[in-house]
């Protein structure tokens, strides 16, 4: 295939490069944080309110869920969160109020079995969601009000263990990492239509006993990295004119010369600044720094920061100043704090928030109360 330069292919690169740059310049101003966390054993949401100046963590609230929730994700305004019931198989909206964070449920419906992960859209009027027992992705449309559209909702079947789905930051091109078959689909999305549709060739097959899991994409390139749950590593992608994936470097997540115990990866994120990418080890027990040279191609192990046992999730707040991993085994969130210039952590609080801890999520303050709720 010919992927030679020509004045259309620049002009793409030129709107990516700009939608990259545009994403990374919007994390500017630091401001307290609302954290919404899925506590799986007791089948709710916990709120609450992190202090920008400070890392102190207040819980505020605590909503009940038809299900084991699971992925947690919040509208680019600030107004809903949605959460996948991996226990039941459904999917469920709710309405965040805008002065207090509180949130109130406003659609739930039945999908496939066990959603392992959703994602919105670029855009805002669609979700995405993948599943690992069922083996697939669905669509979802986004009301205005919030709600969850059932009608026209679509289904494509893959394999199982489908682990993440992720668009690129145009909308065009939609990535789902497979552990089990070590995988990671590639479709077409059509925004106006709400419609996914296999891209060719429909995956990239990655050796035996890697198993990539999740997705981060980096700010400012086209440049996807994706963490290998067997393989406790992370691979870096460059994402080509035609939306393929191509393989750039690896990098291990996991310090040498020591004995390990058996390690598995579950989460990575890139700062907001495109400097550092943070991925947890499950077993270990750790968060891994790994520093991003200035191209975003190539990747070097940094060191480990040891956190809660079991990191299932961690999420970074939208201005980079703190990170927060939930331990799925400990029921504990830890409260990291990110150094501006090294990435690196420092531990400020650990709190006791619930029995399987499997998600954290957060958003700013300041947006989400000068956003406007539909009635």
């Amino acid at each position: 295939m010919n992927t030679g330069p020509s004045a259309a292919f620049c002009s793409s690169v030129f709107i990516v490069l700009s939608a990259w740059a545009f994403a990374a310049d919007l994390q500017a101003v630091h401001a307290d944080q609302y954290v919404y966390c899925s506590i799986a054993g007791q089948q709710a949401i916990v709120h609450c309110l992190l202090t920008s100046e400070d890392g102190q963590l207040q819980q505020i609230s605590r909503t009940g869920t038809p299900g084991e929730p699971g992925a947690l994700i919040i509208s680019g305004d600030g107004q809903f969160l949605y959460a996948s019931m991996r226990s039941t198989g459904r999917l469920c909206s709710f309405r965040i109020t805008r002065d207090t964070g509180a949130l109130t449920l406003l659609s739930t419906i039945d999908v496939g079995a066990d959603p392992a992960h959703i994602s919105i859209a670029p855009g805002g009027r669609h979700l995405f969601s993948a599943y690992y027992a069922e083996g697939g992705v669905s669509v979802h449309a986004i009301a205005d009000d919030g709600m969850l559209v059932e009608t026209g909702a679509q289904w494509v079947s893959t394999e199982k263990k489908a682990h993440a789905i992720h668009a690129d930051a145009t909308g065009r091109y939609v990535f789902v990492p497979h552990t089990g078959p070590n995988r990671i689909y590639r479709f077409l999305f059509d925004a106006d239509q709400g419609r996914l549709s296999a891209a060719e060739p429909q995956f990239l097959q990655r050796p035996e006993n890697t198993g990539p899991r999740h997705l981060t994409w980096n700010p400012r390139v086209p440049i996807a990295y994706v963490d290998n749950e067997q393989g406790s590593s992370v691979t870096a992608y460059e994402m080509t004119s035609a939306g393929e994936l191509q393989a750039l470097s690896d990098v291990t997540t996991l310090p040498q010369g020591i004995d390990l115990p058996p390690n598995s990866n579950s989460e990575v994120l890139i700062h907001p600044g495109g400097r550092w990418l943070y991925a947890a080890n499950r077993g270990h027990d750790s968060i891994a720094l790994i520093s991003v040279d200035d191209r975003g191609r190539s990747l070097s192990f940094v060191k480990t920061y040891p956190t809660e046992k079991t990191p299932r999730s961690f999420c970074l707040t939208s201005d980079g100043q703190w990170l927060l991993a939930a331990g799925q085994a400990s029921g504990r969130l830890e409260v990291f704090r990110v150094d501006a210039k090294s990435g690196t952590l420092a531990s400020v609080g650990v709190h006791r928030l619930g029995n399987r801890l499997w998600w954290v999520t957060s958003f700013p303050v300041s947006a989400a109360a000068t956003a406007t709720n539909h009635p």
